[in-house]
């Protein structure tokens, strides 16, 4: 049996509804889960969008779940703007890439696998209004070299994959990790485990 191709004889419920970007997520997403999704169509989400999803996430909870790319960034971030309380599911990019070349090369929740999914959905994150027990500042990005240095881009695409959060640019990573309640410790741990991993792989 192909990987990611699982025989669940009872499929998993998903309690809150799933927002995706098209009708091949929810095929995807309802191999393995019980799962109710709203299909945004692209990355123009009109305000009936943003009311809706809303109402939904009042009455069963909203899990955003759209493709490690552009348009689903920009999707990601409205949404997070108009309701900061809603819950969020991230893939890497190399779990969204298509597995055959005979679908093309987007990216998207349509082509990961059940392992991937499972990762991302149970890796969910919420936005965090606890000011109190941030501690990240400006001057432990620049310590940690997520900006201000040549390879700060490569850390951050690093730290988003290994938090689950999605990448950020050295302008928006403050507040991401903030929207996240992500703590240095976290942050602090994921740069080692980087840099661990970029030793190993210069002696190869």
């Amino acid at each position: 049996m192909q990987k990611g191709y699982l025989n669940l004889t009872k499929k998993i419920k998903i309690q809150e509804v799933v927002v995706v970007e098209g009708k091949d997520d929810t095929t995807n997403l309802r191999r393995f889960y019980d799962v109710d999704t709203y299909e945004t169509k692209g990355s123009a989400l009109t305000e009936d969008d943003i009311e809706r999803i809303e109402r939904l996430h009042h009455l069963r909870g909203v899990i955003v779940f759209t493709d490690p790319d552009y348009s689903g960034e920009r999707i990601r971030k409205r949404l997070m703007t108009a309701i900061p309380t809603l819950k969020h599911a991230f893939l890497n990019q190399n779990e969204a890439r298509p597995k055959s070349k005979t679908k093309g090369r987007s990216l998207g929740v349509e082509h990961a696998s059940f392992e991937d999914l499972e990762k991302a959905l149970k890796g969910v994150t919420q936005s965090f209004d606890d000011d109190n027990q941030f501690d990240i500042k400006r001057s432990d990005l620049v310590r940690l070299r997520l900006i201000l240095s040549e390879d700060s881009r490569r850390r951050r695409e690093f730290l988003g994959q290994e938090l689950r959060i999605g990448y950020s640019n050295g302008k928006q990573l403050l507040n991401r990790l903030e929207l996240f309640g992500i703590l240095l410790k976290d942050v602090e741990e994921s740069m080692t485990k980087y840099e661990k991993e970029e030793h190993e792989n210069s002696r190869l």
